[in-house]
């Protein structure tokens, strides 16, 4: 049995486990050998070989568990940014993640130039309360090091039983000291849908895609619509820096909104292995408006969300160039051993679309305003996208890739740029984009 999953880009929660999880799908898949078996067991051979030269001769006696499992991963993780080994106990945990609660600090990170930056804190959680910002980089862990650590060791630092504390030390942009922040572990429960009422429109915010994405959004519409009554001019779905999760829950969203016609479609290495997903009648929104927002941030099935809404015309994307994640996962159990997670298929919009490297183009770009401490660092809200990742999949239409998109947006309402050109699009007050395209940002240099 195997899941297959949406994951976003390679992110994890420090909770007690990785972000995404999928739908259950009785799936078996067989795959010619690229070489022959001779050629095969002879490299299987000189992998044989060079264990017992590391178990006999290095400085010091080697865990065997442990340098099988990083040989896995080392193999996965070469073929591209997604795919890797989950041992038992991270199997265990991202199989709780994707209930929507967990135990640990509550935040999104990622590994850059080897520290860990921090993607965004989650609200209410201990790390918002504690004052760490998205871009913080994270050094030391309780006073020791995290140079030279994996994202995964590094993440497994950071978890522990509900109730004790770790201090972060954390470098800041426009902060000439280190700042250490003392954070006590508490159970993380992730809402993936809040709302509000913005006078006459409705407001969902989806934060990630777990498996209450569906029913909670479902619930935000239904009682935002019974708070407004007739006057309900439409509603705005935020997917901005929403960084994916689960296939199925993308596609339940979607099919929310639409009355028929394809929502995704998903194509493996074989012919055999495409799949497409229908709509069913019945929208929920009643054909209001709808206005989908989305920024850098946003990826996998976000995206999902996004192109399929947009190809429809059952909704207005507005916001910025989003991530470019267009592959989908699977997660494959192993037994006692833990599992492997492998990318399996690219995904499609209801078009034949692929936004792998290449993201969502809105229909309306709009890009945020940044406040005057931040318009002279523009570069560091924006997110480098998928394109940028080492060893991502190319785009196989021959699309132009395409780098990352602003992904900052303000906690305030009536600051928030892209939010009140949604709000007056829907009430009617503006009816054409706000800029014909959106800035192409000069590549980044890397010194090798």
């Amino acid at each position: 049995m195997m899941r297959k999953t949406d994951f976003a880009f390679w992110t994890f929660l420090l909770m007690t486990g990785f972000a995404g999880a999928a739908t259950v799908l009785n799936v078996t898949q067989t795959h010619s050998a690229t070489t022959s078996n001779s050629d095969l067991y002879r490299q299987l051979d000189l992998f044989g070989d060079v264990l017992e030269r590391v178990r006999s001769d290095y400085v010091e006696k080697p865990d065997d568990t442990q340098l099988i499992e990083s040989a896995i991963n080392g193999m996965l993780t070469s073929l591209d940014p997604h795919s890797a080994y989950l041992s038992p106990k991270h199997f265990r945990d991202m199989q709780v993640q994707t209930r929507g609660e967990f135990g640990g600090l509550g935040i999104e990170v990622t590994m850059e130039n080897g520290v860990v930056k921090v993607v965004s804190p989650i609200d209410d959680t201990p790390a918002a309360r504690a004052g760490v910002q998205a871009n913080d980089l994270i050094t030391h862990l309780d006073n020791e090091q995290i140079v030279g650590l994996t994202l995964e060791q590094a993440v497994e630092k950071m978890r522990g039983p509900v109730n004790t504390p770790i201090t972060l030390t954390i470098v800041r942009k426009g902060q000439d000291d280190p700042l250490e922040l003392k954070i006590v572990r508490d159970i993380i429960r992730i809402n993936a849908v809040k709302s509000r009422r913005e006078d006459d429109v409705a407001y969902i915010k989806v934060s990630t895609f777990n498996e209450q994405t569906h029913t909670n959004l479902v619930r935000a519409m239904q009682s935002l619509e019974k708070e407004i009554g007739p006057s309900l001019k439409g509603f705005v779905i935020d997917l901005r820096n929403n960084p994916g999760g689960l296939l199925d829950q993308a596609i339940a969203v979607s099919d929310d909104f639409l009355e028929r016609g394809a929502i995704v479609l998903t194509k493996g290495r074989n012919n055999e292995e495409t799949q497409r997903s229908q709509a069913r009648p019945g929208d929920i929104a009643e054909g209001k408006k709808v206005v989908v927002l989305i920024n850098g941030g946003s990826a996998s099935a976000s995206e999902i969300v996004a192109g399929a809404l947009q190809d429809h015309k059952r909704a207005t994307v507005v916001g910025t160039r989003s991530f470019g994640k267009g592959s989908v996962q699977t997660i494959i159990p192993l037994g006692a051993n833990g599992a492997i997670r492998l990318t399996t298929a690219r995904y499609y919009t209801p078009s034949n679309r692929s936004i792998q490297a290449k993201g969502i183009e809105p229909d309306f770009v709009v890009e945020q305003e940044l406040p005057d401490e931040l318009k002279a660092k523009a570069k560091e809200t924006r997110v480098r996208g998928e394109s940028s990742l080492r060893g991502h999949l190319k785009n196989d239409k021959d699309d132009k890739e395409a780098s990352g998109s602003s992904a900052y947006v303000p906690k305030e309402p009536e600051k928030d740029t892209q939010l009140q050109y949604a709000l007056n699009f829907l009430r009617g007050k503006i009816n054409g984009p706000a800029t014909t395209s959106a800035p192409t940002p000069e590549p980044e240099k890397k010194a090798n």
